[in-house]
């Protein structure tokens, strides 16, 4: 996918091709146990439990959004010359993605990645950080203007934490909060089209939550006006007294 393999450093080839998240065959017994951090000096994945080994070495935490790898900025910032890659907010951090995503035929008259054609907002040119390495093989031969020296890399000092972003947060972009396509600084739909596809599911789930009940046991929603009138014709019934001893 990038040409001849000595274009790339080993373990830039490692990081975009591992499989992040899968179960430690070592610990599959223990909880936990997703590999969610890269060793850049051994180049593999590991699991919480198999970092003791491994704490005098380069560490990567690799996170997770909603099924796609992405890596704090700053972190990936250490390691490859990352801009011009659209950079995203979540969990009040910035990440940028790993790998290409899905695509979907999505080019239009707005900015698109140089690489996969995927909205972008200005003045953004690639998605992820592989488009970015693509483009640059093809048009230039090669990575090394690229590539940071990194001699020092550590997990963060608030600890490991499960890689998992928040999935109902809204991934947005970082940068400005209006783009020239009007998405609101929302990157590929405006924060309004999310608000009323949630208002929607809302009101999907009620409805299928009210077909799950017999029609003899739905409730019955009367106009106001019926309500009122049903109240004015209300009479009581003949009054019920105690007997006289």
């Amino acid at each position: 996918m990038f040409g001849p393999a000595n274009l790339l450093p080993h373990w830039l080839e490692v990081l975009l091709t591992e499989k992040f998240f899968n179960a430690c065959i070592i610990h599959e017994e223990a909880k936990k146990n997703e590999k969610n951090v890269y060793c850049l000096d051994c180049c593999f994945s590991l699991c919480p439990h198999c970092l003791n080994p491994h704490t005098s070495h380069r560490l990567l935490q690799i996170r997770r959004y909603v099924y796609n790898d992405v890596i704090r900025l700053d972190d990936a910032a250490k390691l490859f010359d990352c801009s011009s890659i659209q950079s995203y907010i979540t969990n009040s951090a910035k990440v940028v993605f790993l790998n290409q995503r899905p695509t979907k035929n999505c080019r239009g008259s707005g900015n698109v990645c140089s690489t996969c054609d995927r909205n972008l907002q200005d003045p953004y040119l690639f998605c992820s950080l592989h488009c970015k390495i693509d483009h640059v093989i093809r048009t230039e031969g090669g990575l090394s203007k690229y590539l940071r020296e990194c001699k020092f890399m550590a997990l963060p000092e608030s600890g490991l934490d499960d890689g998992l972003m928040t999935p109902d947060s809204v991934l947005k972009p970082a940068g400005s909060t209006r783009t020239s396509s009007g998405s609101y600084g929302c990157g590929e739909v405006s924060c309004l089209a999310l608000a009323c596809t949630a208002t929607t599911e809302i009101v999907r789930k009620k409805r299928s939550n009210m077909s799950a009940y017999p029609a003899a046991c739905r409730p019955v929603f009367l106009p106001v006006s019926e309500i009122s009138a049903r109240l004015m014709n209300r009479r009581k019934g003949t009054p019920h007294r105690a007997p006289l001893y």
